[in-house]
């Protein structure tokens, strides 16, 4: 059995070695922040209705895939669904027009930019 303990062991030239001594910095650019965000990473990732979803799948396997027994949860689904889909539509226009929403957690790069001009960089 080959024992390997890397502090103990001779120094050598290979590149998982232990850092011994601090490395120093070197300020490649500035280091400032920009007058604006990008909006590379606007995707929404949210997934919506997943309780109904459930529920419904479950009624779907107790009734063998009938839709005619599951009407209420089926309904239940769709409800959710349109009403996600009227908030993300109503979301979408805001976050184009770049208005800003008193409280919402999530804004849009547009909606950032927006905030950022009323704070301008020192």
């Amino acid at each position: 059995m080959r024992l390997h303990i890397p502090n103990l062991a001779p120094k050598s030239t290979h590149a998982r070695r232990f850092q011994t001594e601090p490395v120093p910095f070197q300020m490649l650019l500035p280091l400032k922040l920009k007058k604006e965000v990008s909006g590379k990473s606007d995707k929404t990732k949210e997934a919506a209705c997943m309780q109904e979803m459930a529920v419904l799948f479950a009624c779907f396997k107790k009734s063998e895939f009938d839709q005619k027994q599951c009407l209420k949860e089926v309904t239940a689904f769709q409800t959710c669904y349109n009403d996600y889909n009227q908030r993300a539509k109503v979301q979408r226009e805001m976050g184009k027009k770049g208005i800003l929403i008193p409280g919402e957690k999530k804004l849009t790069h547009r909606q950032l930019n927006q905030l950022l001009k009323g704070f301008p960089p020192l």
